[in-house]
């Protein structure tokens, strides 16, 4: 009988911080979004390309304050176990599935990275590699990538056990879940997801699930399909036939020669999966049933940069590629979920043995025919869609144990619709209960049950942010009959104002936030404003404003660093840097901005130094700050010793004549030279 345990896993760990209390105020833009859609793509395929990007981080906060230093850190997780598998899951994280364990052969079937180490890849910012991650409602990595999710204990009909794991998604304001079952001999871990829409309004929906398997010579990714979506980060999303595009078999990912992104397109009406086979024929298989149509390949790249990310989010001679699957043909597009609609799809994941002549072989179709011919032996899909549906009962049973709770926003909701005689946004499978609830949700309760957000100080935090239209309207009724009219207030419906796209609301909200009282925060939220449409000696003074206010704040003393760069007021930047305290001017985004401003004084041995002591622990995906850096500092000493301007083919020449040293290189689309 299957078994699941709650356990301790210890490894090496970066710390993770907390959360960054100044709000997002910019559309998120993943890397991963092409600004082109080659016409070669069928209509059909086009439909909803771009639809649902309208979308930032707020209401979350970032997770920017982790950092490198690796110490041995105890992990709460979940173990799903049968006489084949044994499944386990980071609860604290995500609900990551950490590990899949093939037990007869005591084969890893994922890549489990030997270290936790966040970077800035998510919408939050932090993320880390390995595993399976489950994405939701953003285009990007989830923003509860690196928080616990709600996890439950439930059992099936035959007494088998099933780990609930579930959230309330705060972007799109669904509640989501994820049932794990590994039934008594089962070869495969089963997970069933659904999806509620619980409004009376369309809602753009988006998952990935995302797989990290092992990145080696010899294994070949295979998927039933002729041709794909490739984007090579360079902007367009073009049509291509798979395997060989440009001369190069993008199914053995080593080929790749830069980051890649390639989304198959499986034909309609056939099986969706996705396989990673090694020179054996043996390896992962990922499948689902009709609703999860997407496929995908990312890969880093063999270049200088694909090779500096692997070992930055790992250990050195470590590298995994990631194989894919979404409800969407491509990570380009969400797709309208109707009102009051419930999704929900079954996915399957185990270990593929088919023929190595065959998968290896030339000729493509017989490779994935193969493959295809094995899974249908193993788990035929017919069986795949029955099962989903005679699992209802159980997805629908309450929890018997509720084995970790997740965020207290979901207890929020609830507590708001029973307020307003609104029916529950889902039924009793998921357990939001009042002891979710946490510091974050207190004033928001007090202005639910007390029409009033309670008053704080203007140099305490701000507390969490909150844009759904029912507390914008709950808040704005509060001010406008006087409860609560306070700097904080205002400050508050100025980031709902903002996050509805009224940009001059927002303004006006945080002029008469400072009116009442002034605050950096308000400050703060103006000077973004002011970058956002390149006024830099506007940002810059209200950023000095802000900072006057704080002065302490690492994250508002990083962007009023940038504002002064920006502006350029160099010697007020040198001046700044000078006078912080150790801990804040050792940051790795401090040291950068003193390295600009030596650069732009010419100070070049001072620029060299700090590139060289610096290790930026939160480099962004596709942020090239480093190698930027590196080729502007050559260009000037060049510049100088020849006498010639700084122009266009003084800049190729630097790139080709001075590669960036292996720790600088994070460029995408970097090649080996």
């Amino acid at each position: 009988m299957s078994e699941l345990r709650i356990e301790t896993l210890t490894m090496p760990a970066g710390r993770l911080g907390g959360q960054n209390p100044l709000p997002v105020l910019h559309a998120y833009k993943p890397t991963n979004a092409p600004t082109e859609v080659d016409e070669a793509i069928p209509d059909t395929d086009r439909k909803y390309m771009g639809y649902g990007f309208n979308v930032g981080c707020l209401p979350h906060r970032l997770q920017d304050e982790y950092d490198r230093n690796r110490r041995p850190r105890d992990f709460r997780v979940a173990v799903l176990e049968n006489d084949v598998l044994r499944a386990t899951f980071l609860l604290e994280l995500g609900g990551r599935l950490w590990s899949l364990i093939h037990k007869p052969s005591g084969r890893e079937l994922l890549d489990r990275n030997p270290v936790f180490q966040p970077a800035n890849l998510a919408l939050r910012n932090a993320w880390f590699s390995g595993g399976v991650e489950w994405n939701i409602g953003t285009p990007a990595h989830t923003a509860y990538t690196c928080s616990p999710l709600f996890a439950a204990r439930v059992h099936a009909p035959d007494g088998s056990a099933i780990l609930r794991l579930y959230e309330w998604d705060r972007t799109r304001c669904t509640p989501y879940q994820m049932d794990f079952s590994l039934p008594d001999g089962s070869r495969f871990l089963f997970v069933r997801v659904r999806i509620i829409n619980p409004h009376a309004e369309q809602v753009p929906m988006w998952w990935w699930s995302n797989m990290a398997v092992e990145e080696r010579p010899g294994v070949r990714v295979l998927v039933p399909a002729e041709w794909a979506f490739s984007f090579g980060y360079k902007g367009k999303l073009s049509r291509a036939f798979v395997p060989t595009i440009e001369g190069v078999d993008i199914s053995y990912p080593t080929n790749s020669p830069s980051a890649h992104d390639y989304f198959f397109r499986i034909p309609d009406g056939h099986r969706p999966w996705i396989a990673a086979l090694d020179e054996a024929g043996t390896g992962l298989v990922q499948t689902s049933t009709s609703l999860l149509v997407g496929r995908k390949l990312f890969v880093w790249g063999m270049g200088p940069g694909g090779r500096r990310w692997q070992e930055f989010l790992s250990v050195p001679d470590r590298a995994y590629m990631e194989i894919q699957a979404g409800l969407a043909r491509t990570q380009r597009e969400h797709l309208p979920m109707p009102p009051k609609a419930e999704w929900s799809w079954m996915e399957a994941y185990g270990l593929m043995e088919a023929d190595a002549k065959l998968v290896h072989g030339p000729d493509w179709p017989a490779a994935w025919q193969a493959v295809n011919a094995r899974l249908n032996e193993a788990l035929p899909q017919e069986w795949l869609e029955a099962e989903l549906a005679r699992t209802t009962i159980t997805a629908n049973r309450p929890p018997e144990e509720i084995l970790q709770h997740g965020s207290g926003w979901g207890a929020l909701e609830r507590r708001r619709r029973e307020k307003a005689g609104q029916t529950p946004f889902c039924g009793d499978s998921m357990v939001f209960d009042d002891a979710s609830l946490g510091e974050d949700q207190q004033p928001w309760l007090a202005l639910l049950n007390e029409r009033a957000l309670p008053y704080r100080k203007p140099h305490e935090l701000p507390g969490a942010w909150m844009i759904q239209p029912e507390w914008h309207k709950l808040l704005e009724n509060a001010v406008i009959k006087g409860h609560g009219d306070n700097w904080l207030s205002w400050l508050h419906l100025g980031v709902m104002h903002f996050s509805e796209g009224k940009i001059q609301h927002a303004r006006k909200a945080w002029e008469r936030s400072i009116h009442l009282q002034p605050s950096a925060w308000a400050y703060r939220n103006l000077a973004v404003l002011a970058r956002n449409e390149n006024r830099h000696e506007g940002a810059a003074e209200m950023y000095r404003k802000a900072y006057n206010e704080m002065p302490d704040l690492l994250q508002l003393v990083i962007e009023h660093g940038q504002a002064l760069l920006a502006a350029g007021h160099l010697a007020e930047l040198t001046e700044m840097v000078g006078s912080l305290p150790p801990e804040l001017k050792a940051h790795g985004r401090i040291r950068l901005l003193e390295a600009h401003a030596a650069l732009h004084q010419h100070q070049l041995e001072k620029a060299e130094r700090i590139l060289g002591e610096v290790e930026l622990a939160d480099v962004r995906e596709g942020e090239l700050i480093l190698s930027d850096l590196w080729f502007g500092m050559h260009e000037r000493r060049i510049a100088a010793a020849e006498g010639i301007p700084i122009d266009e083919e003084l800049k190729k020449r630097v790139r080709r004549e001075f590669t960036p040293p292996s720790w600088l290189d994070f460029r995408p689309s970097a090649r080996k030279t």
